[in-house]
């Protein structure tokens, strides 16, 4: 029988960003999803704020956020610069996915400062890929620099700021090794 710990280096070793363009047309149930999500509610979290806040878009509500981010893309691009080749992208990416996750975080400036709620997120995040690995799904986490115009479009808060969207699909993309250096070079032990 596997021990945990093995179990548990296995899946963080596997974990990569898997793009829409390997997904399948396989619909991610409802109650996969929600079991990504819930994953990231068991991130640490100081003075308890939990902080993350998600969006998940499916089927047309996708598509149509699919949609705004690249009218985003257009309007925010000099003409000049204008990729008719990445607007159609941008709405592919979308629709390839079966389902995209608004990353946003709430924060509560009287209590902590920005930066730990930020931590505490992003480790929220960190669980959810690792689930999503785990159930044998890609997924990613993308930050265009649009994001920080969706605040409208997706009702947030004042204090809440969108950090991107992670996609997921199903996907047929073979393992690969991680591209890591040594642990070596990125540690210093001090013992005396």
């Amino acid at each position: 029988m596997e021990k945990e710990i093995d179990i548990l280096s296995s899946v963080i070793q596997r974990r990569r960003s898997i793009f829409p363009p390997s997904y399948t047309k396989e619909e991610i149930p409802s109650a996969i999803i929600e079991q990504v999500l819930e994953s990231a509610n068991y991130a640490p979290t100081h003075k308890l704020t939990q902080p993350w806040r998600f969006i998940v878009y499916r089927n047309e509500g996708k598509h149509r956020l699919g949609e705004e981010m690249a009218r985003l893309y257009k309007e925010m691009t000099p003409e000049e610069q204008f990729l008719q080749k990445k607007y159609d992208a941008i709405v592919d990416k979308f629709d390839q996915s079966s389902c995209v996750i608004a990353l946003n975080a709430q924060f509560h400036p009287e209590i902590l400062p920005e930066w730990e709620e930020i931590a505490s997120f992003a480790c929220a995040v960190q669980n959810m890929a690792l689930t999503a690995e785990a159930l044998k799904l890609g997924a990613y986490w993308s930050s265009p620099g649009t994001i920080t115009e969706l605040g409208e479009y997706m009702e947030l808060a004042p204090n809440e700021k969108c950090f991107g969207l992670f996609y997921m699909g199903y996907h047929n993309e073979a393992p690969r090794l991680a591209k890591r250096t040594s642990m070596a070079q990125k540690v210093k032990w001090v013992e005396d």
